[in-house]
């Protein structure tokens, strides 16, 4: 098992916090804490992956109707 560190989310990069907060809404965030991200399937991991990229798309795109 993996040391489990303290996340702190006011202090990360953006993308970062991202991962979190998406693996949060897909129910993996315990297991992430807890084991590390390396504990994830390649299918969970991509999950995440596919959200951030269009979470970052839609944002971009919100950016430009400004």
């Amino acid at each position: 098992m993996a040391k489990q560190k303290k996340i702190d989310l006011e202090h990360m990069a953006e993308k970062e916090k991202m991962k979190y907060e998406i693996a949060d809404e897909l129910g993996l965030l315990d297991r992430v804490l807890n084991d590390g991200w390396r504990s994830l399937t390649a299918k969970e991991t991509g999950r995440i992956g596919g959200l951030v990229t269009r979470r970052k798309r839609q944002a971009a795109e919100g950016q430009k109707e400004r």
